[in-house]
């Protein structure tokens, strides 16, 4: 039987990045795909880096979005990160960091950005409050309906078909074995060891690892009940829309203060539109079929464009080329899973949150915390033990 010292599920950005590290710190690291490698939500989504609080972590009250202004530490921790990733991996992965700009165009909006703009001034992070005419004059294609603008210089996006598949490739230089078409299918844990079996084109094959590092994403909830472990992570069908290619103009990262709403224009000239807004399962037999592609509601892609021509009045000169969905994973209470289960030693999850945009550190801290034990940046805010309770009834099966 094979043996290694982390098996990791999931071969999307967070399982990548995350066999890159572990390798990168001399730990032996097998990755199992049941697919094809960003297959789903990492090469799916539209690549914004998003540091400031997006609008659906602010608008439920000052409560939560207190909660939420927790991650702002790892926002900031992720924003340092892929400034220089593509160094890092020594690999194009279009990253462009030309700053970011969340819009507000009512009262309430410009009261709902003052309140994020204190939460992340009191969290350190150095995001810039302007008025209309300032973000105007920043952003100069920006409509005149904008009251206030607030600013973070480091947000931008990267090519999503590039970043996953240059961590693979990193991954396998430091040893990481990768292997694609290869589904878990069986786990359980034995004498301090988890045997896995594995389901291939082959056939099927058992191997044993020390740890294991959860990183299906979306199916993360699935794949834990394979260890007899219950996660809160619900899978969420998306959608995104792109124009066809234009003159630059549009260099920020654009978004709106309560509303479903991102832009950002990439290097071959097109125009990226999305935000948040929903996809539909396709149903098989009465039930979600997550093995198919979502489909698209017609009237959310009209309310997408209606915002982003509203926003930027020159979009309206722009034909929509296609449109595409995606499925991501959230949390019952939208921050990160990252950590060791409770109860299930040697049993890690990283996933949740804003998966692209936080997918490296996820990785850089989950190869600390695997090889060494502990991380230098505090996550115990994020540790699945505070869902401990859902396993009560799980633990010692």
């Amino acid at each position: 039987m094979e043996q290694y010292d982390v098996l990791i599920i999931g071969g999307g950005l967070v399982g990548c990045a995350s066999a890159y590290h572990l390798a990168q710190r001399g730990a032996s690291v097998l990755l199992a795909e049941k697919g094809d490698i960003n297959r789903q939500a990492s090469g799916q989504n539209a690549g914004s880096l998003h540091f400031q609080l997006e609008h659906r972590l602010i608008e439920h009250g000052d409560a939560l979005a207190e909660q939420f202004s927790r991650i702002i530490p790892l926002n900031r921790l992720a924003a340092e990160l892929w400034a220089d990733l593509e160094t890092e991996l020594e690999a194009p992965l279009e990253v462009v960091m030309k700053g970011g700009l969340m819009a507000a165009l009512t009262d309430t909006e410009v009261t709902l950005l003052k309140k994020k703009h204190a939460l992340e001034q009191k969290n350190g992070m150095d995001t810039q409050l302007l008025t209309g005419e300032d973000a105007r004059r920043k952003a100069p294609y920006l409509c005149n309906k904008v009251l206030a603008a607030a600013y973070f210089p480091g947000e931008g996006h990267a090519n999503p078909r590039l970043v996953t598949p240059a961590y693979a490739r990193a991954a396998r230089k430091k040893g990481a074995s990768i292997r694609k078409s290869c589904e878990v299918i069986s786990l359980y844990h034995h004498k301090d060891r988890w045997i896995a079996t594995l389901q291939t084109e082959e056939g099927r094959t058992q191997v044993s690892a020390g740890k294991i590092l959860n990183a299906a994403g979306a199916w993360a909830a699935s794949s834990a009940l394979l260890a007899h472990i219950h996660l809160p992570v619900f899978p969420v069908p998306l959608m995104m829309n792109v124009t066809e290619a234009a003159p630059a103009f549009l260099p920020h990262l654009v978004q709106r203060a309560s509303a479903k709403l991102s832009m950002k224009q990439v290097a071959d000239g097109n125009i990226l539109i999305g935000g948040g807004w929903s996809s539909r399962f396709q149903m098989t037999h009465g039930r979600p079929d997550f093995d198919k592609r979502p489909a698209l509601i017609k009237q959310n892609v009209i309310r997408n464009l209606a915002l982003a021509a509203e926003l930027v009045p020159d979009m309206t000169r722009h034909h929509l080329l296609r449109c595409w969905t995606g499925v991501v994973g959230v949390t019952a209470d939208q921050l990160p899973l990252l950590g060791e289960v409770p109860g299930f030693p040697g049993y890690y999850i990283a996933a949740g949150g804003s998966g692209f945009t936080l997918g490296p550190v996820y990785a850089r801290l989950m190869g600390e915390l695997m090889t060494t034990g502990a991380t230098a940046y505090d996550i115990s805010l994020f540790s699945p033990a505070r869902f401990d309770h859902i396993n009560g009834f799980m633990k010692g099966g």
